[in-house]
């Protein structure tokens, strides 16, 4: 077995890096853009006029960002090079969006709105692998470009966590179907023209099969956005909807009548992998942070590094980050090699472990830091915030610890769901 980067992958790490000290630094560093990054100005990028929605400069800049990281041909590394990516793969996705989480944040890669020059574009696996020639002629090249996206209408406001226990319901009504529910947590809701809306179209409560997604147009008559929800970190970009008789066609419904949520677990193992991946480089990037600043301060006439109570903490959190690192290779691989569903229990031991790894790395940078850690002077408050959310939102870590369980004990089937495609 071999450990190391792959070296085609390790030259491309460096071509990155080489692309964002040229294009991206300069782009962050004019016009006042730094007021984005700046920790005691992060406000800058709420615009509370408009009821906490992201700035519309700070979402302008970040899309000349991905302009130019398309133009540079990285934005679409994971894509199929038949839309222009470079068929990067699973473990090329978890290597780099680790190493670009782990340089801090920047233009380059700000996780507060997964906004990265290489892009993880969801929308486009999936709409590749589930679309209609008709959606995919209408979708590819704005979602390839990253122009063009749909939100994901998925939670209930009271179910949460429970996909199949879905309450928003679709009847036929002669050729098309009309839609009746309330969806919470819609990210992108705010600029998205249309909202990938799960509902009900047959069988009962609990039962994976008969959910249905649907293509819906933001503009419909009866689809109101009822509230955008603050958060621990804003600006917000997540809203909660209610569809009122919503009428659709038969062409909005996407990857097939009754098999919308197999369709969407296709998509997380995908996702959460790489979710994992960017965690672990902010832990590592608080941990560096910390050892280089516990080496140069030295109250009561020596460094911190030299008391036990800074060193033993830090062992254990970069003890953590190496076995975890390990885990997160070879469950990508793995992936590569043998399907997106062979490794389900171990892209949630990944994903539930290394967000609660960058808390605890971030938690500990403050405490190293001091008073200054816990400042808006340094940015380990803002990546403990950001990072809290995917405890819960990626799955929430309890979700993933029984996800693992039933693989242990025999609950569930280490297989693709019925309908759903690994290839």
């Amino acid at each position: 077995m071999n450990f190391d980067i792959p070296r085609d992958l390790n030259d491309y790490l460096q071509e990155l890096d080489e692309f964002i000290d040229r294009e991206i630094k300069p782009m962050q560093a004019e016009n006042d853009n730094e007021r984005f990054f700046d920790h005691r100005r992060e406000d800058a990028r709420t615009d509370w006029e408009r009821g906490g929605l992201p700035n519309e400069e700070w979402e302008a800049l970040l899309h000349r960002a991905k302009r130019k990281a398309d133009e540079a041909g990285h934005y679409r590394y994971a894509s199929p090079q038949s839309y222009g990516g470079k068929d990067g793969t699973n473990l090329g996705m978890a290597i780099i969006r680790e190493h670009l989480a782990a340089k801090g944040l920047g233009l380059h890669n700000d996780l507060q709105n997964e906004h990265s020059i290489v892009g993880n574009n969801v929308g486009l696996l999936l709409m590749i692998q589930y679309g209609t020639d008709k959606q995919k002629a209408e979708w590819i090249d704005g979602l390839a470009e990253g122009k063009l996206g749909f939100a994901f209408g998925i939670t209930e406001p009271e179910h949460g966590s429970d996909a199949t226990y879905m309450e928003t319901h679709a009847e036929r009504d002669g050729d098309g179907w009309v839609i009746n529910g309330c969806k919470t947590w819609n990210t992108g809701i705010h600029k998205a023209p249309y909202d990938l809306i799960f509902a009900r179209t047959s069988g009962k409560p609990g039962d994976g099969r008969g959910i249905t997604a649907f293509l819906v147009p933001m503009k419909s008559e009866g689809f109101k956005v009822e509230e955008m929800l603050w958060t621990f970190n804003m600006p917000t970009d997540h809203g909660t909807v209610s569809l009122t008789n919503v009428r659709v066609s038969d062409d909005a419904i996407f990857g097939g009548e009754g098999r919308g949520l197999g369709v969407v677990q296709h998509f997380f193992n995908e996702n959460r992998i790489r979710q994992a991946a960017s965690s672990l480089g902010a832990a590592q990037f608080c941990i560096n942070e910390s050892i280089n600043y516990a080496k140069h301060r030295s109250p009561f006439g020596k460094p911190l590094a030299s008391n036990q109570g800074i060193q033993f903490p830090l062992v254990e959190l970069q003890t953590q980050c190496e076995m975890l690192r390990a885990l997160i290779h070879k469950t990508a691989w793995q992936m590569d090699e043998y399907g997106a569903f062979s490794v389900s229990d171990k892209v949630s031991m990944c994903n539930y472990w290394s967000n609660r790894l960058c808390c605890e790395a971030a938690d500990r940078a403050m405490q190293v830091h001091g008073g200054l850690g816990y400042s808006r002077h340094k940015p380990f408050e803002h990546i403990y915030r950001h990072h809290r959310r995917y405890r819960i939102t990626e799955g929430a870590e309890e979700i993933q610890m029984r996800r693992v369980a039933g693989y242990m004990f025999g609950f569930m089937d280490q297989r693709a769901p019925k309908g759903v495609s690994e290839s």
